[in-house]
């Protein structure tokens, strides 16, 4: 069974994983507008900076957030100078890390989806004299929100599984950076297996009902399409 310890990386994790998914959203939204939209030199630079941590090992990408975060890294002396203290091995340490992590996971569907709608609508919004804010508040977010389901569940689901860049970022304090993958690691350097047995098929059983979530909100989207298409 879940013993205390488990449970107690369980909520945190799902806290980690709430708290990162709100931020993406509102912060990568506006950005999947941007590279859906513009057409400047920059575009291409940004969309591969964005999609980096896709391939980047997460170690390299935790080894130098460790570093930028850190004492002597220019965010460290920025919170140091604020009276916060250094990032590193806190929770909010592995919020920033997750939200550079996971970005690709929010930023890619949203800009998918906006791509997607074309110009026509935002164009018909403009012949009804809709300001730029109107025409994304009641036009371009309605029109994108199947895009901004599945980058909310992909969010959600790839900060939960992180292991590598939590590690680097956070090491293994409890109640504050212990997360699921990292307890399930500890069970096994333990030999724990029954423990770690027990918190693995937690995390099986919640991977594959937010992979059957996300693939059922595709095939009604695509049902949708068909019928209104005819």
């Amino acid at each position: 069974m879940l013993s205390e310890s488990d449970l107690g990386a369980i909520w945190l994790t799902l806290r980690l994983a709430t708290t990162v998914t709100i931020l993406l959203l509102i912060l990568g939204t506006p950005l999947a507008l941007w590279l859906a939209r513009t057409r400047s030199v920059f575009r291409g630079p940004v969309s591969a900076l964005v999609a980096l941590p896709l391939v980047l090992p997460p170690t390299v990408l935790g080894f130098y957030l460790l570093i930028f975060m850190g004492p002597s890294g220019p965010m460290g002396k920025v919170t140091e100078a604020l009276g916060l203290g250094t990032l590193p091995f806190t929770f909010w340490g592995l919020v920033v890390a997750s939200l550079l992590y996971s970005l690709p996971f929010v930023v890619q569907p949203i800009q998918n989806a906006i791509e997607a709608q074309g110009s026509r609508p935002a164009e018909v919004a403009a012949t009804l004299r809709a300001g730029p804010w109107d025409t994304f508040r009641h036009v371009t977010l309605p029109l994108a929100k199947p895009g901004i389901l599945t980058a909310a569940v992909l969010g959600f689901a790839h900060t939960v599984g992180e292991f590598g860049v939590v590690l680097m970022i956070g090491g293994n304090i409890p109640g504050e950076t212990r997360v699921v993958s990292v307890q399930i690691y500890d069970h096994v350097e333990a030999l724990q297996y029954t423990q770690a047995h027990w918190l693995s098929a937690a995390m099986i059983g919640f991977s594959f009902t937010v992979l059957l979530l996300l693939y059922l909100l595709q095939q009604r989207k695509s049902a949708v399409g068909l019928r209104y298409g005819a």
